[in-house]
């Protein structure tokens, strides 16, 4: 059997690929991975020996460059789905089944290769604001309040897929018909399909069951960690008090330039050490002093059991890590899903939700006051023991059975 994951999205995309990969790798499956060709996600799959098939252009470059104006989107949108078009069209050859996650426009132009090509295929998403639910709005607007003219999240709703057929559906209907297919009226009711998987852990991300959607929640794909920390790091956590940790990921940071200075002068004021993440944001030391110390790709599976809290943006990715971990959590949310993981942290007890993505070292510094009480350690430790780690198996499972389902019976 052959399976083709496709994405295009950050590392936040491409790691739960990568896990789902290795479980279904166990399970005797043949799978490849279509995501950008960033050689950090080239490396991520190579080490787990799953072949990455690149499509379009740099995630990095697109996410560190200069934002696209609005009306500049539908022409990066275009752009997203012809590569789609071009390298899962190869990529899906022989293949029995199609997982697509990442962007709409990249995860629509997916669909339709398998749609072209005859083969099942599943739409999955790692966080539940892109699923529609009149229990929260859509996406783009967390924390906004309703346009003009707009009294619910059923109206919002209805909103945002006009907006989404506005953005994406000239591009997406072109490259349909070059291979033969028929318009999409709905493109966010294509992508979703009848049949949605949400692939997060229930206590972190409960759905709320809507009549209007069947959604399957597996769980999280979590990608084991075996890499050892490096020796330089080791010796800094032992050379004192757990320190906080500060990353974030794919987040440039664009609102809050100074972020290194602003935590580094926030943890010192908790009497603690500080161990930062480089990430896309380029994270560095403001001094000498040797109370901090800097690493770059780093096994957060290891290491945030070993901290005393984790400062980050709010992917789903880390929020679910440290949430394993036990350790208490910072989020400075800066876009997209992230308000929404702030939110959980919060409301579960197991953290801090900063308000707004530019922290100062005064906000900062009441924050990890929070992160930093033991009450919050004791809840995190709690909650840490609810996470599920099945979510890849749960996944695997699901697919293999709806293919061995739709394929003939063997003649005897």
């Amino acid at each position: 059997m052959r399976v083709l994951l496709s994405t295009y999205g950050s590392r936040g995309d491409v790691e739960p690929l990568a896990g789902l990969a290795v479980r279904l790798r166990e399970l005797g499956v043949e799978v490849r991975v279509c995501a950008p060709p960033d050689e950090e996600f080239a490396e991520l799959l190579a080490g787990v020996g799953v072949p990455l098939v690149p499509v379009g252009r740099s995630a990095r470059a697109l996410t560190t460059g200069a934002p696209p104006s609005p009306s500049d989107l539908p022409r990066r949108a275009a752009e997203v789905i012809a590569g789609q078009f071009d390298a899962v069209t190869a990529a899906a050859e022989g293949c029995d089944a199609l997982v697509a996650t990442g962007m709409m426009p990249a995860a629509a132009g997916a669909r339709s290769v398998a749609e072209k090509l005859g083969i099942r295929s599943v739409s999955v998403t790692f966080q539940q604001l892109t699923l529609p639910s009149p229990h929260h709005p859509p996406l783009a607007y967390p924390g906004r309040p309703f346009p003009p003219g707009v009294t619910d999240n059923r109206m919002l709703w209805d909103l945002d897929a006009q907006s989404i057929n506005a953005l994406f559906g000239e591009a997406l209907n072109t490259n349909r018909a070059s291979i033969g297919l028929p318009p999409v009226d709905d493109v966010r009711d294509y992508v979703i399909g009848d049949q949605p998987w949400l692939a997060t852990d229930p206590i972190l991300d409960p759905w709320p069951a809507t009549p209007d959607l069947d959604v399957v929640q597996t769980g999280a794909w979590i990608l084991p960690d075996e890499r050892p920390l490096p020796e330089e790091l080791v010796a800094f956590l032992e050379a004192g008090e757990p320190p906080v940790y500060v990353g974030f990921g794919s987040m440039p940071m664009r609102a809050s330039k100074d972020v290194a200075q602003v935590a580094i002068e926030a943890i010192r004021a908790q009497g603690r050490r500080v161990l930062l993440r480089r990430g896309w944001a380029d994270l560095a030391r403001i001094d000498d002093q040797d109370d901090c110390f800097v690493v770059g790709e780093v096994n957060q599976q290891a290491l945030f059991g070993r901290v005393a809290a984790v400062v980050h943006h709010g992917g789903a990715g880390t929020t679910t890590t440290a949430a394993r971990a036990g350790a208490p959590q910072v989020v400075i949310p800066q876009l997209a899903d992230q308000p929404y993981w702030a939110g959980r942290v919060a409301g579960l007890g197991v953290g801090a939700a900063h308000d707004g993505p530019a922290p100062t070292t005064q906000s900062l510094s009441t924050a990890l006051g929070t992160a930093l009480a033991p009450e919050t350690r004791a809840r995190a430790t709690a909650v840490a023991g609810t996470i599920r780690t099945d979510g890849t198996t749960v996944a695997a499972k699901l697919l293999l059975d709806a293919v061995s389902r739709e394929r003939p019976p063997v003649p005897a």
